[in-house]
């Protein structure tokens, strides 16, 4: 059972206390309006039906009980049944607000035939002029308002609170989103520099003694790419927090614009990386922009995890709706067993990437089976979706050595 809040408890106290003293001044008329004076067994009916409902909305069953059984006494006992009837109603209410129709429809029918008994009582033992009419209609027609109101509160309570879980589902929803969204950003930035600089590290031990402006190179290439790297994760890390991080670099994240910086510092390493760009550069959103960069660097790292050394091209090709990217490489020293098959996370990510923008990936090995390649194809347009998998294609016609699509998106 739920504890109800603080000030919850308080309303009905006040409530319950506020009834009592109501019903305590009434009985002193009693004897005003023709019905006999309260005494001391009144007074502890009034008592016994009118305080639980300090209680009322934790135990609605046994406040409905103990109000409609003290009411039945005491209008059995001849008292002025106004005294205690707006605690039959309360009580009426507070069942239907808080259990369901199985059982405040019965205690409401309770409450009514409890009324038509006092409207009875009255008529056979004349302990007051009354109309045996009206005593029916209130029997009937009070307490089919107040289940009826207390109906409605418990559908909106229950709107409210399937409201408020959906709310925290979509809220869950959005943490692991985002959680997954920074996986993917670390897992990018991570792999690619440490790929990069354990390539150079292995360049620069080897050439240590032999070429030392080599191994200078090398080096001088490891410290701009942890420099590079812990930049990107500062930026990233900066978003989670409040605020700006004064320490946070000024530099937008990456995009296709420094492509040529990541394709010199993937040759740097010894694996050759030709960079082509078709069609007429123009902006395509930050979101796709970095989507897209993050696709040839997670390939490029993969070719230096998987083939190093091997001949790669880069084409970006902006055609009238479609911008695509391929990354292709000749092999070189690729290992068949170690070729990613699309279960890793660096391709689950770019899968993900390309869906979230509405565009599609192909991965996969090359027709002759002599290397790796990756198309990535996203829509430039508000209009264009997602492009078809056969037909006319905006720009140069693709590549023949690209597989079969892997269809994503």
């Amino acid at each position: 059972m739920k504890l109800r809040p603080p000030r919850s408890s308080l309303v009905n106290v006040l409530i319950g206390v506020a009834m009592t003293g109501l019903a305590l001044l009434l009985g002193r008329d009693a004897t005003g309006q023709g019905w006999s004076a309260l005494d001391a067994p009144a007074y502890a009916l009034v008592v016994v039906v009118n305080l639980p409902a300090v209680v009322r909305t934790r135990f609605p069953v046994a406040v409905f009980v103990l109000a409609q059984g003290g009411f039945a006494v005491y209008v059995s006992l001849g008292y002025w049944p106004v005294v205690n009837s707006l605690a039959t109603l309360l009580a009426t209410y507070t069942l239907a607000s808080e259990r369901p129709a199985r059982i405040s429809v019965p205690g409401a029918a309770v409450t009514g035939l409890t009324w038509l008994g006092a409207g009875v009582l009255n008529e056979v033992y004349g302990w007051h002029r009354g109309s045996p009419a009206a005593a029916a209609g209130q029997a009937l027609v009070f307490p089919a308002v107040l289940w009826w109101f207390g109906a409605l509160s418990r559908k909106t309570t229950e709107l409210t609170r399937a409201l408020a879980a959906e709310q925290e589902e979509r809220a869950r929803r959005e943490v692991a989103y985002e959680r997954s969204r920074i996986a993917r950003e670390l897992h990018d930035v991570v792999a690619h520099h440490m790929a990069v600089i354990s390539v150079q590290s292995g360049l620069a031990r080897f050439v240590f003694d032999s070429d030392p402006a080599t191994a200078r190179t090398a080096l001088d290439t490891i410290s701009d790419t942890g420099t590079e790297a812990l930049d990107e994760l500062r930026r990233m890390l900066s978003l989670l927090r409040e605020g700006t991080d004064p320490r946070a670099p000024d530099r937008p994240m990456p995009g296709l614009a420094r492509l040529d910086e990541l394709v010199a510092r993937v040759g740097a390493g010894g694996t050759p990386v030709a960079l082509t760009v078709e069609g007429v550069p123009r902006p395509i959103g930050s979101g796709a922009d970095l989507c897209a960069y993050r696709v040839v660097q997670e390939s490029l790292t993969n070719v230096l995890k998987h083939a190093p050394g091997a001949p790669t091209e880069v084409v970006v090709r902006y055609g009238r709706q479609y911008l695509e990217v391929d990354v292709t490489n000749g092999g070189g020293r690729s290992i068949p067993a170690q070729i990613p098959t699309g279960t890793g996370h660096g391709l689950i990510g770019m899968r993900e990437r390309a869906k979230l923008y509405g565009g599609r990936i192909d991965i996969g090995p090359r027709d002759d089976g002599d290397g790796f390649a990756v198309r990535l194809t996203l829509p430039l347009t508000a209009r264009a979706g997602a492009p078809p998998a056969t037909g006319r294609r905006d720009g140069p016609a693709p590549d023949d050595r690209l597989p079969p699509a892997v269809r994503e998106g």
